[in-house]
C-alpha cells in the first residue's frame, strides 16, 4: 500500500531569495543616502566659498599662504593670536575697537579658515617663524604688541622670545601655562578622560554632510550658536582638523621652549578667567576638576614672573573664552599697554 500523504515543499529557497533582495535594496538605499550626503556637502561647500570670501589678504609665509587681515593704522602693530581651533573670526569686533589707536592684525594659522595648509609640522617654532615671514611680506615690520589667547598665548610668548627686539608688549588671555601638560597629564590619565575625536573622523563627518545637517546637536557647547554658520562654511575643513590635531600633539614641545622665560621690564598683562571650567562635562570628577583648575590658576599667576612690569587681571564674569565673555576687559588691557608706550 502506497503512502498517499505528501510533504510540503520547503520555503527556504524563496525566503533566501527574498532576504537577498531585501538586503540589496537596503544596501542600495544606504549607499544612495550616503552618496547624497557627500554630494550635498560638496555643493554646499562650493557655494560657501563664494558666499564667504576671505576678508583679508593671502600672504606668502614661506611656501604657502597665510590669511592676514589688517585694520587701523599706526604703530605698534597689534597681533592677535587665537587659541586652539580658533581663527581670525574668533576675535569678533575686538579688532575694530582697537583699530582706532593702532594697526591690528588677525590671521589664520596654516590650515585654518582661509589660510592654506603647510607642509611643515605644526610646532610652535614653525608657527612663529611663518607668522613673522608673512608679516614682513605683508609690509608689517613691527614693532609688535603680541596678544594671545589660550594656546595662542604660548605662541605669543614664543614669538616674543624669538624676536625680542621687535616686541613692545605682551597680553596673555587665559593662556595655557608652560607646565600644563606635565602637571595635568597624570590627573587626566587617572580619570580615563577620552581624547578629542580624530581628525579623520571629524573630516568624515564634514565630508558626509553630517556636521552640517546635525550641527545643533554636534556643536552644542563647543561652538556658539552665532558662530556656527562661519564654522561650518569657513572653518571646519579637513585641513583644519588635521592642523588642530597636530598643534595639540606638539603643544608640549612649545611648553618646553618657553619654560623659564623672563622679558626684563617688558609690559605684560595676564588676564585669567574668574569662572572655572565645567570639568564634569568632560566626565571629570569634582575632586580632579578642582585640582585641574588649581593648576591652571597657579599657572596664570606664575606668568607674573615673565617680567618685572607684569599685572594680573581677573575676568570675574568669564570662563575660558574671555574674548567673548568680557571683550571690553581685553580691549582695556591692550589699550593700557598702548598708552604706556
Amino acid at each position: 500500500m502506497t503512502n498517499s500523504s505528501s510533504h510540503p515543499k520547503t520555503p527556504a529557497p524563496k525566503l533566501r531569495s527574498r532576504l537577498l533582495k531585501f538586503l540589496l535594496i537596503l544596501m542600495s538605499a544606504s549607499l544612495l543616502v550616503t552618496g547624497s550626503g557627500f554630494l550635498y556637502e560638496a555643493i554646499a561647500s562650493t557655494t560657501a566659498r563664494k558666499n564667504y570670501p576671505a576678508p583679508g589678504q593671502l600672504v606668502d609665509a614661506g611656501g604657502y599662504n597665510l590669511h592676514i587681515r589688517q585694520s587701523g593704522a599706526g604703530a605698534p602693530t597689534i597681533i592677535l593670536e587665537a587659541g586652539s581651533g580658533e581663527t581670525s573670526l574668533s576675535w569678533r569686533d575686538i579688532p575694530e575697537q582697537l583699530a582706532e589707536q593702532a594697526t591690528v592684525v588677525t590671521y589664520d594659522r596654516a590650515g585654518y579658515a582661509w589660510s592654506e595648509p603647510a607642509d611643515s609640522e605644526r610646532s610652535g617654532a614653525n608657527i612663529v617663524r611663518e607668522l613673522h615671514t608673512a608679516l614682513k611680506n605683508a609690509g608689517l615690520p613691527g614693532p609688535y604688541l603680541m596678544v594671545g589667547h589660550s594656546l595662542g598665548g604660548m605662541y605669543a610668548r614664543l614669538f616674543t622670545q624669538t624676536y625680542p627686539e621687535e616686541v613692545t608688549g605682551l597680553v596673555l588671555i587665559d593662556t595655557r601655562p608652560e607646565n600644563d601638560d606635565r602637571e595635568t597629564k597624570p590627573i587626566l590619565e587617572a580619570e580615563n578622560v577620552a581624547g578629542n575625536p580624530s581628525a579623520s573622523l571629524l573630516s568624515l563627518l564634514k565630508r558626509s554632510g553630517a556636521l552640517r545637517l546635525f550641527q545643533d546637536q554636534l556643536l552644542a557647547g563647543l561652538v556658539a550658536e552665532q558662530d556656527r554658520a562661519q564654522f561650518i562654511n569657513v572653518i571646519s575643513m579637513p585641513a583644519y582638523f588635521t592642523a588642530k590635531e597636530q598643534e595639540a600633539a606638539l603643544a608640549g614641545s612649545t611648553e618646553d621652549a618657553i619654560r623659564g622665560q623672563h622679558f626684563g621690564s617688558l609690559p605684560v598683562k595676564i588676564i585669567a578667567r574668574g569662572l572655572p571650567q565645567d570639568y564634569a562635562a568632560f566626565g571629570i570628577s569634582e575632586e580632579a576638576g578642582r585640582r585641574l583648575e588649581g593648576i591652571w590658576q597657579a599657572g596664570q599667576r606664575g606668568m607674573l614672573k615673565l617680567s618685572s612690569n607684569s599685572e594680573l587681571i581677573v575676568a570675574e564674569k568669564s570662563g575660558h573664552m574671555v574674548i567673548h565673555d568680557q571683550p571690553e576687559l581685553v580691549v582695556k588691557a591692550i589699550r593700557s599697554v598702548l598708552e604706556a608706550d
